[in-house]
């Protein structure tokens, strides 16, 4: 009497027969668990792990490769949305740009601080607390009627960082990309508080010459053609020469110092092991420095020594 052959089935789908095995793991997977293989078919399972031990591509920068732009979208769309609140609503503007010291009263009359203030006004800005004025100034832009530039303001400074913010994104990655951002913004808003504390200041100008400062640097460490670099670059300094007695010229400098020093530790950081860990040592390091100085301002600030 012969015997009846095992049947085989999937190790995933135990009531499902298979007689096809993974290549990688030689288990039998049924037709809903095949994945083509270089060779025959794997296991999901063996897939995902093949994944995991491919060395993701790499930027010149350290950066992971990716083709859309999104943390500029996401920064374009940001800044857009800001100013739409600010068109809704033109307190926004009073109430998050970039001010290191400043007196209000109660009917909302704002005054230059003077310290000590009398009791009929209050302190506002960085010496009331206020914080998150570092980096929210530098997300709002002028209304469409007031200053010199009014709604060219926001205009120009997106149109600079969809052209140069996809550039330096691509190169960079998106996670080195955004500290770069952030930390230019944040040197700008201390460089405006260190110099002129009194000036309300708002725009997106100190990260863009921050990311402007990003892309001269590294278009030098990868040994591109510089004239057409070196004619921007040239540009952006006379703009910077030009535009001082109309915007904030601290912000710009600022942004443009801090972009500078973070793309320098990206571009020149050991290409081995210890990248990572540098350019983010240097990242946290200039954090810590431009909250020391913050923080040792506005105590002055404070106490009427400045």
């Amino acid at each position: 009497m012969e015997s009846e052959s095992a049947v085989t089935t999937c190790y995933r789908h135990p009531k499902v027969e298979s007689h096809v095995r993974c290549t990688r793991c030689d288990r039998y997977i049924c037709p809903n668990c095949m994945r083509e293989a270089a060779v025959g078919h794997q296991c999901v399972e063996c897939v995902k792990e093949g994944a995991r031990s491919i060395r993701q591509a790499r930027t010149a920068f350290g950066g992971r490769i990716s083709t859309v732009p999104a943390v500029t979208y996401a920064l374009i769309g940001l800044n857009v949305l800001a100013y739409v609140a600010e068109l809704l609503r033109s307190s926004v503007v009073d109430r998050f740009a970039m001010l290191g010291a400043g007196l209000a009263d109660s009917e909302g009359g704002h005054y230059f601080w003077d310290f000590p203030y009398p009791s009929s006004f209050h302190a506002e800005g960085l010496v009331d607390g206020e914080w998150y004025r570092l980096l929210t100034g530098a997300f709002l832009h002028l209304p469409p009627t007031e200053g010199t530039f009014g709604i060219a303001h926001i205009v120009m400074n997106m149109f600079a960082l969809w052209n140069i913010g996809r550039i330096v994104e691509a190169q960079l990655g998106r996670v080195r990309y955004l500290a770069l951002y952030l930390l230019s913004a944040l040197g700008g808003s201390v460089l405006v508080l260190l110099i002129a504390p009194q000036e309300q200041t708002i725009g997106a100008s100190g990260a863009i010459f921050g990311i402007s400062a990003a892309y001269y640097v590294m278009a030098r460490r990868v040994g591109a053609d510089m004239a057409g670099v070196n004619r921007f670059m040239a540009g952006l300094l006379i703009w910077l020469l030009i535009s001082a007695g109309l915007t904030s010229w601290q912000g710009h400098l600022g942004g443009l110092l801090a972009g500078g020093l973070v793309t320098a530790a990206y571009a020149y950081a050991p290409r081995d092991h210890r990248r990572t860990l540098i350019q983010a040592s240097v990242c946290v390091g200039l954090l810590a420095l431009l909250v020391i100085l913050t923080v040792l301002k506005v105590s002055a600030l404070r106490t009427g020594a400045v």
